[in-house]
């Protein structure tokens, strides 16, 4: 039975693996097989048992594969097509889920109903922003908007967030924005509340957190309290998860397993004292039925409050095996109420494979099964230990006062023990996903998990539910948000000066693969139940994923790395010593910037916490806007720059430099040049920040790369009439993304290059790249790799002269990620470049 169900999730994850869907036909095929191989297990059951087992499981993985394949293809099948992006679309439809506020205007789900024109097919999910700033949109209204939309997109890197498959596992098939400007219909709300259950529940979420934000404004720590009553996580700042990953208390600050098995629980005791207390009742049902029933139901409330998101659904699931497990009366091993949780999720959402979360809760229940397999539980030996008539009154009050003392001990002690098998067990997930381990974890889930869990979220439940009865509870609310939220605030002094010890977080480079399956095997040896041989042999088996050397490139060779940050720049460059980054993305909003979100991620996988130099180009945001982000989170020896040095960005960085033209340095074996800008550019006002965009010559032997920043047409004819010839490299950064007022025929024709690396966001609103910046590149023989299309890309240039070119969005590709490459093949005869953008 447990081999079948983990052959079904094993299928499921293959499938997530293939960069095409299989055809119809395939899917056939491959249940005709799976049809046969059971045939086959059924007959050779009774003769063969190996043989049948091993039938029987490949058949639960084929119809795992399949099922996935079909539940894929349908949520596939409702997409924009690649020509419908960018018009102007009428929809009609209701305000879903709860609007997102930013700085910027208004983000919701829109569930479409009515489309104009018709010719149109629009998905029946999409995400919409309203770039002002309105109260107007609030979930389970009916609106009519202007809109243009775009096919799901967004940046694509090594160790980096897929966006793509987190909106497929969501169901929003489009992104687009409102069109409200001069000419465009007004948009307009038609009806003020749809009267349907989903609409509802998200009304009554909404309503919910309007009265949370209020009663707890100008709190520090009111985003994290939004978040355990209801999962909304978007107030919680960007600093704060970065304390949370740290000390490992990620999972208690969201709507997490813990706390929906925690309230399942108190509904459950709830439930049987009360079934107890009535003859009638027990005359209907056993306690132990009436129990499974109300904690499923339970659970299921508070999942619907949290907004039914996926982390919610997988633990009800969870929760509503072993419920249905207790009412048919079905023993079942751990092992097996294990598996069939994450068979039935799978089935449920065939993507949760994908997804840390799945991995880590699964991975934490497996440990504890596993460490307290073969034992008999606590509370029966105390119980055992406290049996036995009492001689007197103070014997017997005294022996009570023995027994609590013994069972306080030995709920300490396994208390110890599940966190230290949870913290042991979850390295290889911790390593694979974060590249780091957090050796102060223990302490601070010790200390974490009995006050969130047992103290602040239960107070911050309570505070909603006054917050729900009216105005004569609004007092009791207040009072009890704000002893939620004070103990929340002691625990993050409590975390704060945790992390600050010396060693509390160690980083370590993404590990191979292989790696990784041989530290599991050791972590399942090391937790094995008491009796097996030499389980300390098990903590050897994680050696090779904490050493593993990360990869580096050879003496002689130099890697440049251009991430895919949307509209925006950013590079790595590597050699055996040392690590250079030339800009560092957008920054999207106050809490959020490709420093943080790309740049950092990258460099820890590659195992890389220094950066000897960093050149911040210009000012621009999109170019400067992940600056802070970086030099917080790794050590960075030098900046070179043209922004002012007095600007509060540099403030804390160290050595920092301006650049001008005629610089030069040296990283090791790296030369560089700075080509420009001319100092006297800084003595002249008016001049702008693209003309002072530092641009920089990087050589390694006979490898030449021009990093080039916002560079326009004028600096560009300057640099050609400085240096000629010298200009002349094999990878080209174009600049300021491919725009026309850039890239000139006499500078491309000076660099001569044989790639060209265009940093632009997907479709994007100033038209980069320009097509006939294009077309002047593919004239001089240079090949254009654009991170809209290819996502991050790799150039490996190697000390004897060959390189290789790797692209993610290309060499990696899955099958739900989008590939504008692929149709503009299809829809241009001139070539790729000349499609649209």
């Amino acid at each position: 039975m447990v081999s079948t169900l983990a052959a079904f999730v094993l299928g499921v994850a293959l499938l997530q693996q293939v960069s095409e869907l299989p055809s119809g036909h395939v899917l056939l095929g491959v249940l005709a097989a799976a049809l046969a191989l059971a045939v086959s297990a059924a007959l050779a059951r009774h003769t063969h048992g190996r043989i049948g087992r091993a039938a029987t499981c490949a058949v639960a993985a084929l119809l795992g594969f399949s099922h996935a394949a079909w539940v894929a293809h349908q949520r596939l099948s409702d997409e924009l097509s690649f020509s419908d992006e960018g018009r102007n679309i009428e929809v009609t439809g209701i305000i879903a889920g709860l609007p997102s506020h930013t700085e910027r205007g208004v983000r919701f789900a829109f569930e479409v109903e009515q489309v104009e024109p018709t010719i149109v097919h629009v998905p029946r999910s999409i995400t919409l922003a309203w770039y002002q700033s309105t109260d107007e949109v609030r979930s389970a209204q009916r609106w009519r908007f202007l809109v243009r939309l775009r096919r799901p997109h967004g940046t694509f890197n090594p160790a980096g967030f897929d966006t793509e498959l987190w909106m497929l596992e969501q169901g929003a098939r489009a992104t687009g924005y409102v069109r409200d400007g001069p000419g465009d219909p007004v948009p307009r709300c038609l009806q003020q509340t749809v009267w349907r259950l989903n609409p509802m529940i998200d009304r009554m979420r909404d309503g919910l957190r309007e009265r949370l934000q209020r009663e707890l404004t100008e709190r520090r720590y009111g985003g994290v309290m939004v978040a355990l009553v209801m999962g909304d996580q978007g107030l919680i700042a960007q600093s704060d998860w970065i304390l949370f990953n740290r000390t490992g208390i990620s999972h208690l600050v969201s709507i997490s397993g813990l706390h929906i098995t925690m309230i399942a629980g108190l509904a459950a005791l709830a439930a049987g004292a009360c079934w107890r207390s009535s003859p009638r009742l027990l005359a209907l049902a056993p306690v132990q039925t009436a129990r499974a029933l109300a904690g499923a139901g339970g659970a299921l409330a508070y999942c619907l409050l949290a907004g039914w998101g996926v982390p919610a659904q997988r633990t009800f699931v969870m929760l509503a095996t072993v419920a249905l497990a207790l009412l048919l009366r079905v023993r079942l091993s751990a092992a097996t109420v294990l598996c069939a949780a994450a068979a039935l999720v799978c089935a449920w959402d065939p993507w949760a494979v994908m997804a840390a979360g799945f991995w880590l809760s699964f991975g934490a229940v497996a440990c504890i099964f596993l460490v307290f397999s073969g034992r008999v539980p606590a509370q029966g030996r105390l119980h055992a230990r406290a049996a036995g008539p009492a001689q007197a009154a103070g014997q017997a009050q005294a022996r009570r006062l023995s027994v609590w003392r013994a069972r306080l001990s030995a709920g300490l002690h396994e208390a110890s023990r599940v966190q230290a098998a949870v913290t042991i067990g979850l390295v290889p997930l911790t390593l694979v996903l974060f590249q780091q381990i957090s050796l102060i974890s223990p302490l601070a889930n010790a200390v974490a998990i009995p006050l969130v869990s047992y103290l602040v979220t239960p107070l911050a439940l309570a505070g909603a539910l006054a917050c729900c009865l009216g105005e004569p509870m609004l007092p009791v609310a207040h009072l009890l948000l704000t002893a939620a939220h004070g103990l929340f605030e002691l625990l993050m002094e409590v975390l704060n000066g945790l992390v600050q010890l010396p060693f509390a977080w160690i980083g370590f480079a993404a590990p191979p693969g292989w790696t990784v399956a041989a530290a599991g095997a050791g972590i399942a040896w090391l937790l094995a139940p008491a009796g097996w041989p030499l389980r300390w042999v098990g903590a050897a088996w994680l050696v090779p994923a904490l050493v593993w050397p990360p990869e580096r490139p050879d003496p002689g060779a130099l890697w440049v790395t251009a991430l895919d940050v949307g509209q925006g720049m950013a590079l790595v460059l590597e050699t055996t010593e040392s690590t250079l980054v030339f800009d560092t993305g957008p920054r999207v909003s106050q809490d959020a910037d490709a420093g943080a979100r790309v740049i950092v991620p990258y460099l820890r996988a590659r195992g890389i916490d220094r950066v000897a130099l960093l050149v911040i180009s210009h000012l621009d945001s999109d170019h400067s806007g992940g600056a802070p982000s970086l030099m917080a989170a790794l050590k960075v020896d030098r900046v070179l720059t043209s922004i002012d040095r007095e600007h509060e960005m540099l403030r804390s960085a160290p050595d920092v430099q301006r650049c001008e033209t005629g610089q030069r340095s040296t990283l090791g074996p790296l030369q560089l040049t700075v080509l420009n800008p001319a100092a006297s550019l800084y003595d002249l006002p008016r001049a702008s920040t693209n003309s002072k965009s530092c641009v920089v010559l990087a050589q390694l032997g006979a490898t030449r790369a021009l990093l080039t920043g916002d560079v326009p047409l004028r600096q560009e004819a300057g640099m050609v009439a400085s240096f000629g010839p010298d200009l002349g490299a094999q990878l080209l950064v174009a600049p300021h993304h491919g725009s026309r007022t850039s890239s000139g025929e006499a500078f491309v024709g000076a660099v001569g290059p044989r790639w060209v690396s265009v940093q632009a966001g997907y479709r994007s609103r100033f038209g980069h790249p320009h097509p006939e910046v294009l077309a002047r590149y593919r004239q001089h023989g240079a090949q254009v790799v654009r991170s809209d299309w290819s996502g991050a890309s790799r150039w490996r240039f190697e000390a004897d002269g060959s390189v290789r070119l790797e692209q993610w969005r290309l060499d990696h590709a899955r099958y739900w990620l989008n590939q504008p490459s692929r149709w503009a093949q299809g829809a241009s005869r001139a070539g790729p470049d000349d499609a649209p953008g």
